[in-house]
């Protein structure tokens, strides 16, 4: 019971997360950049449900549109990394013993290091912004997942009905996208569901180091930097994207716990 209602709570938090980044103007009608130096540090009430920052910025309102830019940044790395590793891996399984022996050796050396610090060297050498990070995130998950389809492709490609369809004429290609990849897909997407959490808070840590999005984008982890310097005398400045940020990925995390459960997944790194 209690493991069901905290999937359905986690179901209903994207939901409403999803909700924010479509369709930010059903929940406010704020303008998320609009200043009022008269309004400056209000705290949370009636008229600014989260409060005002240092500029009389609503954020309830800057946090509503900033979840279509966390998530955007999110989500995109997250495709990123799939659309790299399917190729790497498909590569690696298929491609002969040398193709695997090379392919594998280079994912041990990314997979060595932390995910953070790949990302955070690769938008350090491709400069500040949204399209920045999101490339360096997916290319930071991109090992973790390609090993786990590799692992997967090497599986299916022995069973009996891939072995079937080869011996009835079918060829490597049509084999490889018809039999081989969608039965070896599974356990990836489920995976991936957990990595969308993780590319949460690596997207808002490093926006909130200033490589990220930049002022006056209503972001979370740039917010939260913004109200680390004012905590003394407006709390709800950096409290709440902080809370936003955790909750989003503790949600994520539990669906994606959950996914895992039922198709029985064993964990691995994103």
């Amino acid at each position: 019971m209690g493991r069901r209602l905290a999937v359905s709570a986690a179901a209903l938090v994207i939901l409403a997360v999803v909700g924010a980044a479509l369709w930010p103007q059903l929940l406010t009608g704020h303008d998320p950049n609009a200043t009022d130096p008269l309004a400056s540090f209000r705290p949370p009430g009636a008229g600014h449900w989260f409060g005002t920052d240092q500029l009389g910025r609503d954020l309830f309102a800057r946090a509503v549109y900033g979840a279509r830019h966390s998530l955007r940044i999110a989500a995109g790395a997250t495709l990123v990394a799939l659309l790299v590793a399917v190729p790497v891996s498909v590569l690696a399984a298929l491609g002969g013993r040398f193709a695997d022996s090379v392919v594998s050796r280079v994912l041990d050396v990314l997979l060595s290091f932390p995910a953070l610090l790949l990302a955070l060297v690769v938008v350090t050498i491709a400069g500040r912004g949204e399209l920045s990070l999101l490339l360096a995130i997916g290319l930071a998950d991109m090992p973790g997942y390609a090993r786990l389809l590799r692992s997967r492709l090497l599986v299916v490609r022995n069973a009996g009905y891939v072995e079937a369809a080869t011996g009835l004429g079918v060829g490597p290609w049509t084999s490889l996208w018809r039999h081989i990849l969608p039965n070896a897909a599974g356990p990836l997407l489920v995976t991936a569901t957990l990595g969308l959490g993780v590319a949460v808070i690596f997207a808002s840590g490093l926006s909130f180091l200033g490589l990220g999005a930049q002022p006056p984008t209503p972001e979370w982890g740039a917010m939260l930097a913004e109200g680390r310097s004012t905590l003394a005398v407006a709390w709800w400045a950096g409290v709440f994207p902080g809370l936003l940020i955790t909750v989003t990925a503790v949600a994520v995390t539990i669906l994606g716990r959950d996914l895992r459960n039922r198709f029985g997944i064993g964990s691995v790194r994103p």
